[in-house]
């Protein structure tokens, strides 16, 4: 359950909440396998997993919330063979060409019969309500991820007034500065790992990993205006992660010391209490982070 990615969404308008409420809502756009004309359906499931009715679950100030997707597999190489195969067929039983509005049809017909054969596969996506920061943090290791989980419980819970993070000093001069003047805030360490970009879009990249980020050799590209977009960091001990320009935090791990303390606490419980354990000890490390992560930028731009 230890998130392996954290993107940031800040509630514009703090929010109220009630955990039957939540439920209630939730249930209305529960999960339900695709069915067999369906090619994909996504929805809530139990953050606890199976043998749980409950689609959210709450501890440490938080609501702890998962979505599911399943979607069939159709290889679209099968469906273009099997398209080709039909198009022959008919222009040489029929002694004409076939266009393409008709094979756009007939890939739909092909489609439509291969779907009940097709297999399917499932994908999660966590996160967390926090109530206390009125924060949104989704375990997504990309921004689309991050999208239909929002969206889904936006059309759940009627609104979902969230913001991408805004701070007031570009992460990426100020990343850039960590590694050219080697100051770094309180409690972090930088690891060996950096995107370097240039700026443009048809701009240099370099990427570097296992590297003295505080090498010569990074140095000159970060003279030459190549800018940090991406950096692996330490902090306090307690994590690791790669921090990006958007301030989402990729590739997380947690320190063993940390999971210990979850496994110490949990004991000899059952899963629902493991997951408490993990639950607690994970969000409180977020609510010490995150601030600290605004902090570093010059703090939260104030809306105007």
């Amino acid at each position: 359950m230890w998130f392996k990615n954290c993107l940031i969404y800040p509630f514009s308008n703090p929010q109220e909440w009630d955990e039957d409420s939540l439920n209630d809502k939730l249930t209305e756009s529960e999960f339900k396998p695709c069915g067999k004309t369906e090619p994909s359906q996504y929805g809530w499931v139990a953050p606890l997993g199976q043998g749980h009715s409950l689609l959210s679950h709450w501890g440490n100030g938080c609501f702890m919330i998962c979505a599911r997707k399943e979607e069939r597999i159709l290889p679209a190489a099968v469906v273009k063979e099997k398209l080709l195969d039909k198009v022959r067929v008919i222009e040489a039983n029929e002694d004409r060409r076939v266009y393409r509005k008709e094979q756009l049809t007939l890939k739909e017909e092909i489609v439509h019969d291969c779907l009940p054969q097709a297999f399917t596969r499932s994908s999660l996506t966590f996160a967390y309500i926090d109530t206390r920061n009125h924060w949104l943090i989704i375990d997504a290791s990309s921004a689309g991820k991050a999208e239909a989980l929002m969206s889904l419980l936006r059309n759940s819970i009627g609104s979902l007034p969230v913001l991408l993070p805004q701070v007031v000093d570009s992460p990426a001069v100020v990343m850039s500065n960590w590694l050219t003047s080697a100051e770094l805030p309180p409690l972090v360490e930088v690891g060996q790992e950096c995107e370097l970009r240039e700026a443009g879009e048809d701009g240099s990249i370099i990427r570097c990993k296992n590297q003295d980020l505080h090498s010569e050799e990074v140095t000159q590209h970060l003279n030459t205006g190549k800018q940090a977009v991406k950096l692996a960091i330490h902090w306090d001990e307690s994590l690791q992660c790669i921090l990006s320009e958007d301030l989402s935090l990729k590739r997380l791990k947690f320190a063993d010391t940390l999971l210990s303390q979850a496994d110490d606490e949990a004991g000899d419980g059952d899963a629902a209490v493991k997951f408490d354990a993990d639950f607690a000890l994970m969000t409180g490390q977020f609510a010490e982070l995150v601030p600290q992560i605004l902090s570093w930028f010059g703090g939260p731009k104030q809306s105007i």
